[in-house]
């Protein structure tokens, strides 16, 4: 039983460690310098969260290794509560390296094996009263790719029950899942226990079968969410409510040097305006200047924008 005050933003799902290239440009196999920052994709949407003055925190699991003491005082140092990310035995801490190749290519490698510690969570070890109390909960598709993490995140939204704003951040990752039938079966099954679906058009694709923005955001709200969001990449996102409320956020020019945070960085922003009670064109126009704040940076969690950053930005704009 969860003893403090409510998190306004918590997730489960993915933590790792990502060591990208400090050289731009240069083929990964030729890269001779990295930096190290914390990474995971609900782990980088608690921190984005954080730094819009968000109390947040992160369920998910490390190694008993350095680089899970990494993410553990990482997690710290960027305002994120850190007391629901446990150790797994015998598993190490995801490592993630990417090519960086701006404007548009950014292939990435994950090493998860022999099994990720995140998909370790158990049903029996979740703290069922923060999960149902916290003003957004937030978890991602990758989280159902295996047991015993999906039956936790199922367990979690249940305990929750369908509480307004439970975001389903539709995170397809081909590697992570054994075909597209899978990913398209789980996210299925979870839909009608989450109010929000996010993701980009491959992954609203993948949840709905629907190629097209509009018909992908429709479908989405079929399978029972009230609020479907649609990323277009350079065509910019799209929003379609329930309750017929429509919005979208044209591209915002920046010299792009890293696009693998950008959608995590719109994802905390997005909570921040969800939070605040915003129309859906403030909330989508706010969170998709943050997150071309971070295409023009070169890590994630380190790199997430504040409040002010991304209203300079929309101002300048």
């Amino acid at each position: 039983m969860s003893k403090t005050k409510p998190y306004e933003v918590l997730t489960m799902g993915r933590i790792g460690v990502d060591v990208y290239p400090l050289e731009i440009g240069v083929p990964l196999k030729d890269v001779a310098t990295f930096g190290k920052f914390l990474g995971g994709s609900a782990t980088n949407v608690a921190v984005a969260a954080a730094r819009h003055g968000r109390r947040s925190a992160v369920i998910t699991r490390t190694g008993e290794d350095p680089f899970g003491e990494f993410a553990h005082d990482s997690l710290v140092s960027l305002g994120v509560d850190d007391r629901y990310v446990l150790p797994v035995h015998g598993l190490p801490t995801p490592v993630t390296f990417c090519e960086i190749r701006p404007p548009d290519s950014f292939p990435i490698w994950f090493y998860r094996a022999p099994k990720a510690p995140d998909l370790e969570i158990n049903a029996d070890e979740l703290d069922m009263n923060a999960i149902e109390s916290a003003g957004i909960f937030w978890i991602t598709a990758t989280g159902l790719s295996q047991e015993p993490s999906a039956s936790a995140h199922i367990a979690a939204l249940r305990a929750r029950g369908r509480r307004r704003f439970t975001v389903l951040d539709l995170d397809y990752r081909p590697t992570f899942w054994p075909g597209k039938d899978s990913a398209h079966r789980a996210v299925g099954e979870v839909l009608p226990l989450c109010d929000v679906a996010v993701g980009n058009l491959e992954e609203a694709e993948v949840a709905t079968g629907k190629a097209d923005p509009e018909t992908a955001g429709q479908a989405l709200l079929d399978k029972g969410v009230d609020l479907a969001v649609v990323k277009m990449g350079p065509k910019g996102v799209a929003a379609i409510a329930r309750n017929g409320e429509r919005a979208v956020a044209t591209p915002i020019s920046v010299d792009v040097v890293n696009g693998l945070g950008a959608g995590d960085a719109f994802g905390g922003a997005f909570c921040h305006g969800l939070l605040q009670g915003w129309p859906l064109q403030k909330v989508l126009d706010f969170a998709n200047a943050a997150g071309a704040i971070v295409a023009s940076r070169l890590e994630c969690s380190t790199a997430m924008p504040t409040t002010g950053e991304v209203e300079e930005l929309l101002r300048r704009r």
